[in-house]
């Protein structure tokens, strides 16, 4: 039986064909081993140690923390600026009033005089559409009463006042708009940069954790060293002083006792009148400090459930009867400056360059603040961070 598949055509393996064959591999083999020499030959990126990153996450912490004082500054100006827009639209709304209260009564001139014969020329300016018409026609003034004289005045201040007002309301409110875009740029900047840290921290094997833990132990005992040698400076100090009143002491003075309130630490002695008024409210301030032992640091947080390291001392001392600015920036303004070495509980210690975090001393070296995002409310060392100074806010 005949076949009827068609045959397969061969093709011819000529010495040309051949070589051709042998040189497409030979390129594709060079190909892939070039590949492969320029992937091996590529730099990788050196892994951070982890004091590196340790560092780092230091440092982003500390940037977080001045983006939310940049953040805090904003929303108390947005604050502000809200109240003053809200102020302008009531005094504008009730100038309003007024002006229309003044239209009224001299629509009621205008109906009294048509009533009486007429729309005289004076009762068609009073009820046109622009009452400058009737200003600006001062020559018909001598036509009215006293009373209405009067009439026309008061409205035509209040309407100038209203003018002025809705002028102004519209400033505001320019600068209101600026400054809530600020706040946002802020609250992004914040994010990005607790963001980034945490991404630092993720990464980390069991190890490396460990290590970092380690680290912070030791820079905790670093710290604890050197308030307790703190401590011991002002403890010296304290019994010198006593030393130094008995002595200055005589009879007739009483018994001669004369010691501070007696705080760990921290307290320069004198006992003067102001130095025990300071006492009473920074015993206050530190009181409501204590209670908020254990809540969370929340970046922008003035309480009652969280804080941030500003809005935790501004709270506390607002419960000893003395009110703080927001900002670390602008609360390192206020109050007298103090040596770290005279400081006394309830003193404001600032720390880093740009001012960035604040804690309240609480003597024998050591604050109670609100450290950063992931930890809460707790005492700890001064020396735990580069102090910038303190100040006595009363």
């Amino acid at each position: 039986m005949t076949s009827h598949r068609k045959p397969r055509t061969r093709i011819l393996a000529s010495p040309g064909s051949r070589r051709t064959a042998a040189g497409l591999t030979t390129a594709a083999l060079a190909s892939v081993t070039l590949l492969s020499q320029t992937a091996e030959a590529a730099p990788r990126q050196p892994r951070q140690s982890i004091e590196e990153v340790k560092q780092k996450v230091d440092d982003l912490y500390r940037q977080a923390e001045a983006a939310t004082q940049q953040y805090n500054a904003a929303k108390e100006q947005a604050d502000e600026r809200r109240s003053t827009v809200d102020r302008l639209l009531d005094d504008t709304a009730r100038r309003t009033q007024k002006m229309n209260d003044a239209r009224r009564e001299l629509g009621t001139y205008a109906s009294a005089q048509y009533r009486g014969g007429g729309i005289s020329p004076t009762a068609q300016l009073l009820l046109a559409q622009d009452p400058q018409q009737f200003v600006d026609r001062s020559h018909l003034m001598d036509r009215l009463s006293g009373r209405q004289q009067q009439v026309v005045t008061d409205y035509q201040e209040q309407q100038a006042k209203a003018v002025r007002q809705r002028a102004e309301a519209t400033r505001s409110l320019e600068r209101l708009t600026e400054t809530q875009a600020s706040l946002k740029e802020s609250k992004k900047d914040v994010q990005d940069k607790l963001t980034e840290a945490r991404q630092l921290l993720s990464r980390l094997t069991a190890q490396e954790k460990a290590r970092l833990a380690e680290l912070e132990r030791k820079k905790e005992a670093e710290a604890q060293r050197k308030a307790e040698e703190l401590a011991r400076k002002q403890a010296e100090k304290e019994r010198k002083e006593r030393e130094d009143r008995k002595q200055h002491d005589t009879p007739g003075q009483g018994t001669g006792s004369g010691s501070p309130d007696g705080g760990s630490g921290g307290s320069s002695g004198g006992g003067t009148a102001d130095d025990g008024s300071y006492a009473t409210k920074a015993a206050k301030a530190l009181a409501f400090a204590r209670a908020q032992m254990g809540k969370p640091y929340v970046w922008g947080a003035t309480g009652p459930n969280s804080y941030d390291c500003s809005g935790l001392t501004q709270a506390a001392w607002k419960a000893a009867g003395v009110s703080l600015p927001r900002t670390t920036w602008d609360q390192v303004k206020t109050g007298d400056r103090v040596a770290t070495d005279d400081l006394k509980p309830g003193d404001l210690v600032f720390f880093y360059n740009d001012i960035s975090h604040v804690g309240m001393y609480i003597g024998g070296g050591k604050m109670i603040h609100a450290p950063k995002p992931g930890a809460s409310v707790r005492v700890e060392s001064i020396y735990y961070m580069p102090i910038y100074g303190s100040v006595r806010p009363a």
